[in-house]
């Protein structure tokens, strides 16, 4: 929690609300899919991949702009360096390894990232 009387910085709060807008976005592509759907679907893919990239920048930008709400998130050291490994090595990307983040890793995110962002509404 931030401390007592410090309030977080309006670009952290912009940055949050850009995770868990890409977090609802993946959540939504993805409902009602299995893994076979989304092998099966280039465009499918393209999309999830574009939203973990737009989470891992958006987290990245949160630790340069407000350390203490960053180190609040249990996955942001993750998130940025899985959205490292879809941007820079695109052409390996193991959809497996995506699939099961999306089943798994997502909600946990999402969940810590609305909650400090309602803590400071």
């Amino acid at each position: 929690m931030p401390r007592a009387g410090s309030s977080m910085k309006l670009e952290a709060k912009k940055l949050l609300f850009d995770v868990i807008k890409a977090c609802c976005e993946v959540e939504a592509f993805t409902a009602g899919k299995a893994y076979d759907d989304y092998l099966a679907s280039e465009m499918l893919r393209a999309a999830v991949e574009r939203k973990f990239e737009v989470i891992g920048e958006a987290l990245f930008r949160l630790r340069e702009k407000d350390q203490e709400t960053f180190q609040q998130i249990s996955v942001s050291q993750q998130a940025i360096a899985f959205r490292n490994r879809i941007v820079h090595g695109y052409d390996t990307i193991d959809h497996q390894t995506v699939w099961e983040t999306v089943q798994n890793g997502l909600a946990t995110l999402k969940a810590e990232a609305e909650q400090l962002l309602g803590n400071e509404l």
